[in-house]
C-alpha cells in the first residue's frame, strides 16, 4: 500500500480461517466375502437377510399351495409375530424356538427390540413335513 507521501507501508492482510467440512463415512457395502457369524455359522455373500418375498416363495415350495393363498397367510403371521414381539410377549414356536424378549427401546422412527431365541439342537423329523400336494395336482 502506498501512502500520499510516497512511502511504502506494509500491506494489511487478513488471515482467512480455514473451515473443516465434516464428511460422513461412505455407507458400508454388502459383505463381499464369506463371513463367519455367531458360533461359526457362515453367511454367503448376498444372503445376509431373508426378505418377505423369499419367505413366501419358500413357503409355497414347501407347502405346495398356490402363492395367492400363501401370501396373505404369511403376511398375517408376520403381523401377529411383530405385535407379539413389540408387546414383550414370550413366544414358544417350535421348530423356530423359544423367543424371549430382553430389552426394548423407543426411537423416533421405530421400536428396537432385543430378543433371545433358544433353539433345540435336535430337529424332530415330524416338524419337517413333505409338500402336501405336488405342483401337477
Amino acid at each position: 500500500m502506498v501512502t500520499k507521501a510516497g512511502k511504502a507501508t506494509p500491506r494489511k492482510t487478513t488471515t482467512k480461517k480455514t473451515t473443516v467440512k465434516k464428511t460422513t463415512a461412505p455407507k458400508a457395502s454388502p459383505v463381499k466375502a464369506e463371513t463367519t457369524g455367531f458360533q461359526g455359522v457362515t453367511v454367503a455373500p448376498g444372503q445376509e437377510a431373508m426378505r418377505k418375498k423369499e419367505l413366501i416363495d419358500l413357503v409355497v415350495t414347501r407347502s405346495g399351495i398356490k402363492k395367492k393363498f400363501a401370501k396373505p397367510v404369511v403376511e398375517a403371521m408376520l403381523d401377529v409375530l411383530g405385535e407379539a414381539v413389540s408387546s414383550g410377549k414370550e413366544l414358544n414356536l417350535q421348530p423356530l424356538g423359544k423367543v424371549m424378549p430382553k430389552k426394548q427401546a423407543d426411537k423416533p422412527n421405530a421400536t428396537v427390540s432385543v430378543v433371545k431365541i433358544r433353539q433345540s439342537k435336535t430337529v424332530k423329523a415330524a416338524s419337517i413335513k413333505p409338500a402336501l400336494t405336488t405342483a401337477a395336482e
